[in-house]
């Protein structure tokens, strides 16, 4: 076993889809690397910064955030702090490198993650990105064809990043997210484990539509004897909280999200990348819904992808009703042996081994 220490830097975050391949490729060089040193870099203003100083490791938040591509005022006025905030955060990302002197840099994605690398690059720091989209986001079009490894979750991806070198290694997902521990996860929840669950999240920031569609349609779910688990996201869980009861349970946000799909016999939920690839790795049945501005419409390839192989629903956002909803969850949970197969399917799509593939690279860059 190598004991020399490896000092590694991991920039991402703004969603979940960005941070938990980050934490997830950092347990993964830990486990492979017990004496890896870890520095992360997030955004004060993504969910890291909550998720961050509830770990015990070393990290760092950048003053930056995205470009605002709303109309209102407030958009305009952030954006006109924009370029100051990526300048100063540029500056302050080379010094948190000079000062920690890691051996690589990796990306996972988010506005927090392009200037640590490009300041990596400038100073001849090996560099690695992991991209989770079939349509790769920003930091990986622009920074591409400057790092050294670039893992692809999927190959479609390559389509739009020129004439580059690249690794399909699939996503990395949360450690332990497969939990078979029903009886453990009813009990994190206070729900009853022997009642059919359904779970709804609308990814780490919630969505505002899928609430208000599941709003009406939780006492319907409660009279046909099912209980509900919901994440509504930290901005919206005042506006619906008042809906708990002893069958419904509403989260703001869901740390354990793998008793919540151990305890779940339906997901309802978007189509991210991430979300589709925990979905397969926990072998849960979904309603996806995409998120019809996702860019090249990459939630509707991944969504017909996944119920392609017969594991999930779709239904188009401009298709979603209560009504609707609601005859898709009683029509599904009804067919339990249907909801096995849908299970089954699931599993089928996992890519169990896409840390490990991942950690590979970062310690070739390494030399470790």
């Amino acid at each position: 076993m190598n004991n020399h220490e490896l000092r590694i830097m991991i920039a991402g975050g703004g969603t979940g889809g960005h941070l938990f391949p980050a934490l997830a490729i950092g347990e993964g060089l830990l486990a492979a690397h017990p004496a890896t040193v870890l520095h992360y870099v997030g955004s004060k203003f993504g969910i890291e910064a909550r998720v961050f100083s509830e770990k015990e490791f070393e990290y760092t938040l950048l003053n930056v955030r995205g470009f605002q591509r709303g109309r209102d005022l407030t958009s305009f006025a952030r954006n006109l702090l924009f370029p100051g905030r990526v300048a100063g955060a540029y500056r302050q990302a080379g010094q948190i490198i000079a000062r920690f002197d890691p051996q690589v840099v990796i990306g996972t994605g988010g506005y927090a993650s392009g200037l640590p690398l490009l300041a990596a690059t400038r100073r001849g720091i090996p560099t690695l990105i992991q991209e989770q989209n079939s349509f790769p986001g920003f930091t990986t079009r622009k920074l591409a064809a400057k790092v050294d490894r670039v893992c692809l979750a999927f190959a479609d991806a390559a389509d739009y990043l020129g004439d580059i070198q690249y690794q399909i290694t699939g996503n990395p997902v949360r450690p332990g997210i497969k939990n078979t521990d029903r009886a453990a996860a009813a009990e994190e929840f206070q729900l009853d484990a022997d009642r059919p669950t359904v779970l709804l999240f609308g990814g780490s920031q919630g969505s505002a539509v899928l609430n208000a569609v599941m709003a009406p349609v939780v006492t319907d779910l409660t009279r046909k004897n099912y209980q509900v688990l919901w994440q509504t996201g930290p901005a919206q869980y005042s506006q619906y909280s008042h809906l708990e009861t002893i069958e419904v349970r509403l989260r703001p946000f869901i740390d354990r999200m793998d008793l919540a799909y151990a305890l779940s016999d339906l997901t309802i939920c978007r189509a991210g990348a991430i979300t589709i690839s925990e979905l397969a790795i926990c072998g849960q049945p979904a309603v996806l819904i995409p998120l019809p501005s996702a860019a090249a419409d990459h939630q509707m390839k991944n969504a017909r992808s996944f119920a392609g192989a017969g594991a999930a629903q779709v239904i188009r956002q401009v298709d979603l009703s209560p009504p609707v909803l609601l005859e898709t969850i009683n029509t599904l949970i009804s067919d339990r042996d249907n909801l096995e197969r849908m299970s089954q399917a699931a599993a089928g799509q996992a890519l169990g081994n896409a840390t490990e593939n991942i950690v590979n690279e970062i310690l070739k860059l390494a030399h470790a």
